[in-house]
């Protein structure tokens, strides 16, 4: 190619598509959702959301007498987290599938709940001001 010549701009870049994050959408309070409501809640046709379902464990929607999927508000949470995690991270579904497993864990190692470290002085005082309490009211009775 000449300097003078154009550089070619191919067709795909052309093309601009406004790519809507996850974080971006409001899930409404319901306590389910069907799958198609899902699929236009998270921008993704019905069939990958049925894929996602035997790649993903984390995602598995009940079913109705009629055999419907119905979603609880946790699992559209993992499918936008499972559309960030591909189709923002760039993460493979293999990928995708470890971090969420990862992140699971993460979740249920709970830290202990923060009790005041009190020395045992502390202890059999207060328990001592709890029995002449209970001394004083079962003398009124």
């Amino acid at each position: 190619m000449s300097a003078t010549s154009e550089t070619r701009i191919s067709p795909r870049a052309k093309v601009s598509t406004k790519l809507v994050r996850s974080a971006d959408i409001v899930i409404p309070e319901k306590l389910y959702f069907r799958i198609g409501e899902v699929a236009s809640l998270c921008r993704l046709p019905a069939y990958v959301l049925r894929f996602w379902e035997t790649e993903f464990p984390q995602l598995k929607p009940v079913k109705s007498s009629t055999g419907q999927r119905m979603y609880r508000h946790k699992d559209v949470e993992n499918v936008l987290q499972i559309k960030k995690l591909l189709y923002e991270e760039g993460f493979t579904i293999a990928g995708a599938r470890q971090q969420l497993r990862s992140e699971n864990k993460a979740d249920k190692k709970q830290s202990p709940l923060p009790f005041p470290e009190k020395p045992r002085s502390d202890l059999k005082q207060i328990r001592h001001g709890l029995r002449e309490i209970l001394t004083i009211l079962s003398a009124r009775h």
